[in-house]
């Protein structure tokens, strides 16, 4: 076995001792994915400390593939440019959208705030065959000082308190002419979200999706930002 085998094999083995994980494939711009995530999320609160959930009130969303993460993957191959540009994702999960941006030719830095999500993008990655970089990042408190083009986030927008953070992250983290895309299942806060942008000196657009599985149907916007005065990516 190869060595790239062997450390597929050991990963999936050592999260599979931890996790109750399932193994789905995807079909995003007619290319075939398969992607690692845990079965039921809620199981892992289980594996929250009161005091963590006190100081940080984090819920393991990351543990799931969301449609917003589906949607924005399909836009990045189907819609956009990305070969050769230098992505970061945030809040990225089990690292679908990073993934799909890695498949297309970009240099992606893939992050979340849960450790243990990286350990299942490092294993998607790998088993889709890209190449995508991995860090713990809070978006609440960016100590990068490096930037670039492009920013992804898919389903960020779930608390208020949220909101402002995500619009400093992006921000700090764009380049002057860069911008971010934003995927959200349209909820109630995207529109307090997209307010803070305004107000921040960010120009918006928006582009329609929707997700479907079986009988299935859920909406999906994806926000394109960028400063009023730069000049479109």
């Amino acid at each position: 076995m190869k060595s790239r085998e062997r450390n597929i094999a050991a990963m999936f083995e050592a999260l599979s001792e931890e996790y109750d994980i399932e193994t789905s494939p995807y079909t995003i711009a007619d290319r075939s994915f398969t992607f690692v995530s845990v079965r039921d999320s809620y199981v892992l609160l289980d594996r929250i400390s009161p005091e963590d959930f006190v100081k940080d009130e984090q819920m393991p969303y990351w543990a799931e593939i969301w449609p917003a993460a589906v949607m924005l993957s399909e836009f990045i191959m189907e819609e956009l440019v990305v070969a050769g540009k230098r992505i970061i994702e945030i809040g990225a999960g089990v690292g679908m959208t990073s993934v799909a941006a890695a498949a297309m030719g970009a240099d992606v830095l893939s992050t979340d705030y849960s450790e243990e999500a990286l350990r299942f993008i490092r294993l998607n990655s790998l088993r889709n065959r890209v190449s995508v970089s991995t860090e713990q990042l809070d978006w609440r408190c960016i100590r990068r000082h490096d930037s670039f083009d492009v920013l992804f986030a898919a389903d960020v927008l779930y608390e208020r308190v949220n909101l402002l953070p995500i619009i400093y992250a992006v921000d700090k983290l764009v380049k002057p002419k860069g911008c971010a895309y934003i995927a959200d299942p349209r909820r109630r806060l995207a529109e307090q979200f997209l307010d803070l942008a305004f107000e921040n000196g960010f120009s918006v657009t928006s582009h329609a999706k929707s997700f479907s599985r079986g009988k299935q149907v859920i909406p999906v916007n994806i926000y394109k930002l960028s400063r009023a005065l730069w000049e479109h990516a």
